[in-house]
């Protein structure tokens, strides 16, 4: 886990100081974490601003990504051509898929793929035909007219292929199960986005292990939900991770996601309730990342 960025002869890096880089999507992911660093020193790329500086006394580098794939892919990508990055950790929130989380738990899942990469499918008097021989393929059951298909990508260690699962690094996912016993979440914050006292009536927990996806829509979706449980076995849906992940597996730079959720992705059994607890999900997202990037430097 001590990994410094591969291509260390790069000469035009904007600080030389090794970091553990804290991505973020949106403001209240952001606002969870900054106010946590210590000497904090804002920088832009491409009009994306950054904050250099110490959590905890660890060299990080703090970026939005911003909302969605090429976004985050993006921003990521710059990241890293930029600064030397040792790993890179996300922090957010995320719709619940696996019902066996409740809102508020977070989920470091131990790879990601893209659920919205897909073919969209002609209808036919028999039903939605996927077309057949595309790059990626159209193997998995449809949703409706939509196929997925996996991207085909490589890196300096393997060539260009169809990959449907992007892994994050052994050694962050056998770290953050050992968070599991003491993970320090809340029920309740002083108060929510909307200006109330919102809490929940149960003890989230952190969970490590097993599927999320990602993909440039939001999904309030009930079906399009039990979908997502049942072909890609997924635990958590949300709209940047999974280009976060291939970034990092393309440049061989260490990964790990910690996302909590803010609602069901259409399961909730009233309206959705991300503006009502994306807050708190920020905050417990970002308090795992606080204890984890603390576990990495005993």
């Amino acid at each position: 886990m001590t990994h410094d960025h591969p291509a260390e002869a790069r000469t035009h890096y904007l600080d030389s100081t090794p970091r553990t880089a804290l991505v973020t999507a949106f403001p209240p992911e952001w606002d969870a974490l900054a106010h946590m660093i210590a000497q904090p020193r804002e920088l832009a790329i491409n009009g994306n601003i950054l904050i250099l500086g110490l959590l905890d006394d660890h060299p990080v580098a703090l970026m939005q990504s911003g909302i969605s794939m090429v976004n985050a892919a993006m921003h990521t990508q710059a990241l890293l051509d930029h600064f030397r990055i040792r790993r890179i950790l996300f922090s957010g929130i995320a719709g619940g898929v696996d019902p066996m989380l409740r809102v508020g738990d977070v989920v470091a899942p131990e790879r990601w793929g893209q659920n919205m990469e897909v073919a969209y499918a002609r209808e036919t008097p028999d039903g939605f035909d996927p077309p057949q021989g595309l790059p990626g393929g159209t193997d998995l059951p449809g949703h409706g007219p939509f196929f997925p298909r996996d991207v085909i990508v490589g890196n300096a260690e393997m060539p260009a292929q169809e990959r449907r699962w992007f892994p994050v690094d052994a050694e962050l996912l056998a770290a953050a199960r050992k968070l599991v016993p003491d993970a320090p979440l809340a029920k309740k914050l002083p108060a929510a986005i909307d200006g109330t006292q919102e809490g929940l009536d149960h003890q989230p927990r952190l969970v490590v292990g097993g599927n999320g996806v990602s993909g440039s829509a939001f999904v309030d979706n009930a079906a399009y939900r039990a979908y997502l449980a049942e072909i890609y076995s997924a635990r958590v849906v949300d709209m940047e991770t999974a280009a976060v992940a291939q970034v990092a597996w393309t440049n061989n730079v260490p990964f790990i996601a910690f996302r909590s959720l803010s609602d069901l992705a259409g399961g909730d059994a009233g309206p959705n309730t991300m503006r009502i607890f994306m807050t708190l999900a920020a905050a417990n997202s970002a308090a795992i990342v606080r204890s984890f990037v603390n576990a990495l430097h005993p």
